[in-house]
């Protein structure tokens, strides 16, 4: 499962032709999730609340890479490294 980005100890994944609706899989600290990429809300799973409300600010502000890359697996093509939110402005 490719890692599409790394921030603040919290890891991003996505898998290829993955079960709709589009997400992504985060890990952190032992947590782990299933986060919706239209909404960035965790829809399996459990973050801590600090780092879901990271999640879910990084996911809305790179929406449009995430199903970018959605699409991508989708076809079993590879898939983009998105910036962390520790680089985001």
């Amino acid at each position: 499962m490719p890692i599409l980005s790394v921030f603040f100890g919290i890891i991003v994944r996505m898998w290829h032709d993955d079960h709709p609706p589009p997400h992504i899989h985060v890990e952190y600290q032992g947590f782990e999730a299933l986060v919706n990429i239209m909404t960035g809300e965790v829809s399996r799973g459990d973050l801590p609340t600090k780092a879901r409300s990271l999640v879910r600010e990084w996911c809305l502000k790179h929406q449009a890479e995430l199903i970018t890359n959605w699409e991508h697996g989708q076809r079993f093509e590879p898939m983009e490294r998105i910036a962390g939110a520790d680089q985001d402005d």
